[in-house]
């Protein structure tokens, strides 16, 4: 008997194709979240999940969108709304992948940022599935660009995040011009008030699913320190020489302080990046590849701003302030750990701080563990200087370049070899490539010089994330 295991996909009612796919993508078996909410959701009951990023919740919906997708039929069969424009990429990608077995199923992504001439002649082609954000969703929908007559799932991902940035009255405009018949799956990390309130307006008698978010002693070392308001920006930079760990993403409550944190790290050497709310998208995307191609070391957020941000071997969180919500903390930890990786989490309380810190106790059922400030001491050498550092071309996908383009034209005529050469983005516009930081000069100049796709294209070195441009 193999059906022993009640959390193997072949339990639930799927096709052949579905369960040979996630085979072959090597979907072993459900996560929490998937195991509670697709036997509801397969059988088209509206649902209210709590689930965070990293928990499967992608593929919880994605599988019963995709099951009940008709190829032939090229209208919108399936919406899904996303609070950022990384969340919704990483989406699209998940749902591709879901459906490639399932015929010549086609995805197209909706967000702020890009033209929207390029999104209305996609749409033109014909989509079976749209995902989006809120204020691109309503722009297309008041163009009568992006038609929801064929809408049979509707999808609302992170919709606490949405309600955050203040997308409520979006959701409920586009709620209302899909039609009735149709299912409604909303997940969401926390459960504010506005959950409810999208719920009693939009969903029909739906089901809720909460899968407790907890993080193993033993895979993620959480560690309190406490400190004076004076002294909380300098002890990051002390946490950072004292544990020296490789990726670090800081968890900071405002703008400001994210500002105000980046400028102490680059002022004292620190390669470090700032994401929050009003940097341009293409600033934004720069940092996010910097980031996660391993050219920059800290990066400092909001909890808003890196929502969706999913970066593998994230080797550190450190929370610069207490979150007053218990349920947030158990997600900026849960980033770190991932996988069979261990992770570390260093949180930084002031005295006026301790209630908040009580209502973690609480939550996550155990006392935490305290350092003094001065038992960190630097450890190693030097500074924490990246690995790998980022060049951009000129010329993306509009220009045919392929991620195989360049690596190619960096391992052939260039001269590197596979293991100089990281991460490759390839972009609209632009493509970012990843090399080792030691090479990157050489990689500029070797680049400029030669071609790529068989033709010449311009090439620089990011700007480093202390601040200074990368020697050339």
């Amino acid at each position: 008997m193999t059906e022993q295991n009640p959390d193997l996909f072949s339990r639930l009612t799927l096709s052949a194709s579905m369960l040979s796919n996630l085979d072959q993508l090597g979907y072993s078996s459900m996560t929490p979240i998937q195991s509670a909410s697709l036997p509801l959701a397969l059988v088209g009951k509206d649902l209210i999940a709590q689930a965070s990023t990293g928990s499967g919740k992608t593929a919880a919906f994605g599988i019963v969108l995709v099951e009940k997708l008709l190829p032939a039929d090229f209208a919108v069969q399936a919406l899904i709304l996303c609070p950022t424009r990384e969340l919704a990429d990483q989406v699209s990608q998940e749902i591709r992948r879901l459906a490639r077995a399932t015929g010549n199923v086609k995805v197209v992504t909706l967000c702020g940022g890009v033209a929207l001439r390029g999104q209305v002649q996609s749409l033109e082609h014909g989509a079976h599935v749209v995902v989006g954000t809120p204020g691109r969703i309503m722009d297309h929908l008041e163009r009568g660009s992006l038609k929801l007559k064929g809408l049979k799932t509707l999808v609302l991902d992170e919709a606490d995040r949405m309600l955050d940035m203040g997308f409520f009255d979006d959701i409920a405009k586009v709620a209302r011009q899909c039609p009735t018949p149709r299912q409604t799956l909303l997940f969401s990390a926390t459960y504010p008030d506005g959950i409810a309130k999208l719920a009693a307006q939009f969903m029909k008698e739906p089901q809720t699913v909460r899968v407790q978010t907890q993080h193993s002693a033993a895979k993620i070392k959480q560690i309190f320190i406490e400190v004076k308001e004076s002294e909380r920006l300098h002890a990051v930079s002390q946490v950072l020489l004292h544990f020296r760990p490789e990726s670090t993403l800081a968890f900071c409550n405002t703008k400001q302080q994210c500002r105000d944190l980046v400028a102490v790290l680059q002022g004292q050497g620190f390669s470090a990046l700032a994401l929050y709310g009003e940097l341009e998208q293409r600033e934004r995307d720069q940092v996010l590849i910097q980031f996660a191609n391993r050219s920059c070391s800290i990066l400092v957020a909001t909890d808003v701003a890196a929502r969706g941000l999913d970066v593998a071997q994230l080797e550190a969180v450190v929370n610069v302030d207490v979150t007053p919500d218990s349920q947030v903390h158990i997600h900026r930890v849960g980033r770190t750990g991932r996988a069979d990786a261990e992770g570390l989490a260093v949180t930084l309380a002031s005295l006026n701080e301790m209630g908040n810190v009580g209502k973690i106790e609480v939550l996550q059922g155990r006392e935490s563990v305290w350092q003094p400030l001065s038992s960190l001491t630097p450890t190693g050498k030097g500074m924490l200087v990246p690995a790998m550092a980022t060049l951009q071309i000129v010329g993306g996908r509009k220009e045919k370049i392929r991620a195989g383009d360049v690596l190619g034209a960096l391992t052939g005529e260039a001269g590197f070899t596979r293991e100089q050469v990281g991460k490759i983005n390839v972009n609209e516009f632009s493509t970012y490539v990843a090399v080792q930081r030691q090479v990157a000069a050489q990689a500029v100049e070797k680049l400029s010089h030669g071609r790529v796709k068989g033709r010449s294209v311009r090439v620089r070195m990011l700007e480093d994330a202390t601040g200074m441009q990368s020697a050339d």
